[in-house]
């Protein structure tokens, strides 16, 4: 039920996590129970002609619950993280005005954190200053470093922490740079007062390996195939993110005559746990607050899960 006018909500949930992890499942699952909408935050399922490599939703599981933004670009275009993010932020927008729950499920991190930082627009720092706050922080150490941070930024000192390195250095960049707070920048974002729940999953490495090796063999017993030959067939340029997605180069090895069928499914297997392993690294390291969940989804997971919602709606 959606809370009266003046009551906090989120604009959305999110929930991410590796490829292979159960987030669609989980996303699913809750868009079922809460009245929900799935918005896409995965920069390959976006394409239209990626439907079986990507594992975006079925049919069956489209017409369950809704799904947004799920093959709704040509793999002929060139997708950006900014044109997503206007896109989703008008689903969002769109499911908040119909009292719905906006789920976004994705494992990009760049989508995800642009969705929450924004785009806001800084102008560019000069490499000396870059170079020089990164001798300072070697040079002082990372809590001096914080403590300069916040008394030139009070509301990124607040929010970062000594270990936060990377964030920090970017505030103190921007402050030494143009004078100006990152958050006076990001405050001229439209979405700076959102939300953003965060429901992370990250499953055991082993456990996580087995299920990226099956559902690699799922997808080439089920059409993968033919769709990276119905892909090459429109002679698209290699730059574009449609050809460097997970399987094309695998399959398109295969087509080409370089190796077998069963070496093409194993190459990509390594190439996904590859990739899945530096998704898990990144979620770590960037959603340090979001309720983290080390296991694949199961339905055991969902007590913790539903309470979880139901404190934020």
């Amino acid at each position: 039920m959606v809370k009266p006018v003046g009551e906090r909500k989120p604009d959305a949930l999110i929930v991410a996590g590796p490829t292979a992890s159960g987030k669609s499942a989980l996303a699913m699952a809750l868009a079922h129970e809460f009245d929900g909408v799935v918005i896409n935050a995965d920069s390959m399922q976006l394409y239209a002609e990626l439907d079986v490599l990507t594992a975006r939703p079925s049919r069956d599981d489209e017409a369950a619950v809704p799904h947004r933004l799920y093959g709704v670009w040509p793999a002929a275009s060139h997708g950006t993280v900014g044109r997503w993010r206007q896109a989703a932020l008008a689903e969002i927008a769109a499911a908040n005005a119909d009292g719905k729950l906006a789920i976004v499920c994705g494992g990009t991190g760049m989508y995800l954190k642009m969705l929450v930082e924004g785009l806001s627009h800084v102008p560019p720092i000069p490499p000396a200053i870059r170079d020089a706050a990164r001798a300072k922080l070697a040079a002082i150490g990372a809590a001096a470093f914080h403590a300069e941070l916040a008394a030139r930024d009070p509301v990124a000192g607040a929010k970062l922490t000594s270990a936060d390195s990377q964030r920090l250095l970017r505030a103190y960049e921007v402050v030494e740079a143009t004078g100006r707070t990152l958050s006076d920048y990001q405050a001229a974002d439209p979405l700076a007062a959102a939300t953003w729940p965060t429901l992370v999953l990250l499953p055991p490495r082993e456990a996580h390996r087995a299920a990226i090796a099956a559902r690699t063999r799922k997808m080439a017993e089920n059409g993968a195939l033919d769709e990276v030959r119905a892909l090459l067939a429109q002679n698209l340029p290699d730059t574009l993110p449609a050809m460097r997605a997970l399987g094309v180069r695998e399959f398109a090895g295969y087509l080409a005559g370089h190796y077998d069928f069963e070496s093409a499914i194993n190459m990509l297997s390594l190439a996904t746990a590859k990739f899945a392993k530096r998704q898990a690294t990144w979620f770590r390291g960037q959603m340090k607050h979001a309720l983290r969940f080390d296991a694949q989804y199961s339905e055991s997971l969902m007590g913790q899960i539903r309470t979880f919602v139901k404190q934020i709606r």
